[in-house]
């Protein structure tokens, strides 16, 4: 069972268990971030292992989308605490009645995270080598 501390991020409080921020407003409410920011929560554990489960639970949630029916306000959408706290202890459950299931999902979606990732990094670095090619032929 995953126990975890969901609240509002609060720069003061000092935070010494494993831990990672929810992001609440705009388009990309519910997006795990390993950084705080003004507009985010706070998810605490007790282990490593439950913080790991969960971020990539939320990520692969936030990638799909799934937190959009929860969208709140006219101008900068947001999402409230209540929301993401349902929707996380609901995948959860999911999560506890098939735990081979959702493993095998977290680590293909980690898979494809790091594909998507290397070919960023390639447009990247295409990008780079056609401004080295016009800034040749300006020089």
């Amino acid at each position: 069972m995953c126990t975890y501390i969901l609240k509002s991020y609060n720069q003061k409080d000092e935070i010494s268990k494993p831990h990672f921020f929810i992001l609440n407003k705009g388009n990309n409410s519910g997006k795990p971030l390993l950084t705080p920011c003004p507009n985010c929560f706070t998810i605490q554990f007790n282990n490593t292992e439950d913080k790991e489960q969960v971020y990539w639970l939320l990520f692969c949630l936030w990638q799909s989308k799934a937190f959009y029916p929860y969208l709140r306000g006219s101008v900068i959408p947001f999402i409230i605490l209540r929301d993401i706290k349902s929707c996380i202890q609901e995948n959860l459950d999911k999560a506890a009645i098939k735990p081979e299931q959702f493993e095998k999902m977290i680590a293909a979606f980690q898979s494809v995270n790091k594909i998507e990732n290397q070919l960023k990094q390639n447009l990247k670095t295409i990008d780079e080598a056609k401004k080295l090619i016009l800034y040749s032929f300006l020089a």
